[in-house]
């Protein structure tokens, strides 16, 4: 029996190397764009689309075609300057991490390598104003050392991705019974009596995930899709969904048109296909401001869809992937030293000045801080960033970046921030620069 098993997993490898998944780049081809061709097995397309969005590439055309377990994918790239690819080096290096991660799609997927590293928590429950600061006053307190984090929230619900160490170690924390508390504590902060939805708080070592990929199926399974009643009357425009038949080829046909936007391709491949559906054709389409989406699917089982009630949850998912990343507020960056105890302070001066994060990518490395927060009122209205920076012409600067005005602030002494009411965020040590412009009310056509 045995001896069988290693006869098919040797011919499974010589039909692979047969039919070696293919990426060919062409830089002549168009004159705004650089044209990546990939050819690979069916029920890949979400990994060679994570392969881009992870390598900052910007898709402004994509077409996607099956044909007899085969997928050809074309996409038109560009740098996040709206530039085409011309370095050799990173052309070289789109084409390596393409076919690497090809090689890896068409095998069967391994164990899973967890590290020692850092401890992962994974939340998910109503979000509110103060949320955040409660969550990293509870970790500052239990001496856990944020290292990396991703938290988002839509429609009254919030996840979060947060890598830990122990504060005294620099390592994974895995004393039972202080992880064990970290999990009671973090549960009660995002426990809401008013909420029927139970949260979730799960600690493990940390699996090779991707984030973005991870965050949209936790808000998938906490409902967020599900619009709250105080939303109900809402007069901002959503994105347009629609889901149809297609009975003379046993398809369901996906379109979507909204705001155009950095990895909206992969938010929406990545939820259909959390959501058991194979994409067998497609096109995405960029002019502008403006998005174009269409996709011909069916589910796993080989179906396309049968109800009206499967058609309306899949447009209210579709609308919702596309949303999550399109928080409208204030855009904070702020970069400084890393030091213990900094995000906490930092969470608990915004939530003092009436300030709720909607979305924030929480980075450290080599002893530095970057961090990045979309914040709003505690209505969930966007907010002026004069209400809360001091004037630049007074001792800042000012870009004009032609698509929105952009604020710098460095090197500010005690008594120039005095002058504003977030002041207290550069009381810290060795605080050298923020950053902020607005980001505009996201509206979709």
């Amino acid at each position: 029996m045995a001896d069988r098993d290693d006869d098919d997993d040797a011919y499974a490898k010589l039909v692979r190397r047969m039919n070696s998944p293919r990426v060919v780049i062409e830089n002549d081809a168009f004159k705004h764009a650089t044209v990546i061709q990939t050819v690979y097995r069916q029920g890949t397309l979400l990994e060679v689309v994570q392969v881009l969005t992870d390598l900052n590439l910007v898709i402004r055309k994509a077409y996607m075609s099956s044909d007899g377990g085969w997928f050809m994918n074309v996409f038109h790239v560009t740098d996040d300057g709206g530039n085409k690819i011309r370095d050799e080096g990173i052309l070289n290096c789109i084409k390596k991490a393409l076919e690497t991660d090809a090689s890896y799609m068409v095998k069967p997927m391994g164990k899973k390598v967890l590290s020692k590293e850092h401890t992962l928590i994974e939340l998910t429950g109503t979000d509110r104003p103060g949320l955040l600061s409660e969550v990293c006053a509870v970790l500052t307190d239990l001496s856990c050392n944020v290292v990396n984090a991703e938290i988002w929230a839509h429609n009254a619900r919030a996840a979060a991705v947060i890598h830990i160490t122990d504060q005294s170690t620099g390592t994974a924390i895995e004393d039972p019974d202080q992880l064990s508390l970290i999990q009671e504590l973090l549960y009660n902060v995002l426990k809401d009596l008013g909420d029927y939805r139970t949260p979730t708080v799960s600690i493990s070592s940390p699996e090779q995930i991707h984030t973005g990929r991870r965050l949209h199926q936790m808000m998938f399974a906490a409902r967020d899709f599900e619009r709250p009643v105080s939303d109900q009357n809402d007069d901002s425009v959503r994105p347009y969904v629609t889901v149809s038949d297609c009975p003379d080829r046993d398809y369901t046909v996906v379109t979507a048109r909204s705001v155009d936007r950095p990895k909206l391709l992969f938010d929406t491949v990545c939820t259909l296909t959390d959501m058991q559906y194979l994409v067998f054709h497609g096109a995405v389409i960029t002019d502008r401001d403006e998005a174009y989406q269409e996709y011909y699917i069916r589910h796993v089982d080989g179906f396309p869809m049968s109800s009206e009630a499967e058609r309306q949850r899949v447009m209210e998912c579709i609308q919702a992937a596309i949303e999550r990343r399109a928080s409208k507020g204030l855009q904070l960056e702020l970069f400084t030293d890393d030091h213990f105890g900094l995000l906490s302070d930092i969470t608990r001066t915004l939530r003092e000045n009436g300030l709720c994060a909607k979305r924030a990518e929480i980075s450290t490395k080599n002893g530095k801080a970057k961090h990045n927060f979309i914040v709003t009122d505690v209505s969930g209205n966007p907010v002026e960033p004069k209400d809360y920076l001091f004037d630049p012409a007074a001792n800042g600067t000012k870009r004009d970046t032609g698509e929105r005005e952009s604020k710098y602030v460095s090197e500010i002494s005690p008594a120039d921030t005095r002058k504003f009411p977030l002041w207290e965020l550069f009381q810290m040590p060795k605080f050298p620069k923020f950053r902020a412009h607005q980001i505009p009310f996201m509206r979709c056509l």
